[in-house]
């Protein structure tokens, strides 16, 4: 797709996007035990979930996570909706992977923001891989009973996400070189 004109926007912003499935199944991970203890941590086996969309820029720190009940074209162009009245005035530039729902013929791009696609099978290019890793390690040996429950954690996790973190988890070095962005 041909960037669109940025001409009437007083800024221009990178981000990168994805989208990551939370649910209720218990994600088993590392944890801190004694030698020779094994750790142990409560378990359940529901297969119930929600999806987290999201939206990083490692320029300027901004970000945009909603939380939607499923993951296809019509899902993402109400998270469009909303990045697009994220800073009206900005010009976003959205790099993101290849899922079949990012190409659908029905989505309508705001104005203000152009699709940048990378290259297929390639998750080591999108920055937004890392917030989800960290999002996924605070997930890991919690048990919640229900969506709600799992909700307000997810809430809670990315109300404690800061500028710099994002800044400092997004910022690839290949998204620097060779340019300058500015404020």
């Amino acid at each position: 797709m041909a960037l669109k004109s940025p001409v009437k926007y007083s800024e221009i912003n990178l981000y990168f996007q994805d989208e990551s499935r939370f649910g209720l199944f218990t994600k088993n991970g590392k944890a801190l035990t004694a030698r020779g203890v094994k750790p142990i941590c409560p378990f359940q086996q529901v297969f119930q979930s929600t999806y987290l969309f999201g939206a990083f820029s490692p320029i300027t720190g901004d970000k945009l996570l909603l939380e939607l009940p499923h993951c296809n074209a019509d899902w993402f162009q109400i998270f469009l909706d909303h990045l697009s009245n994220l800073h009206p005035n900005e010009y976003k530039i959205v790099v993101l992977d290849n899922g079949a729902f990012h190409h659908s013929k029905k989505l309508k791009i705001p104005e203000n923001i152009s699709l940048l696609f990378l290259p297929p099978y390639s998750p080591e290019l999108n920055p937004a891989e890392k917030m989800w890793a960290k999002y996924k390690r605070a997930f890991t040996n919690r048990l919640h009973k229900s969506l709600e429950q799992l909700s307000i954690f997810i809430e809670e996790v990315v109300k404690n996400t800061s500028k710099d973190i994002v800044i400092s988890t997004c910022a690839y070095s290949y998204i620097f070189e060779g340019l300058f962005w500015t404020n």
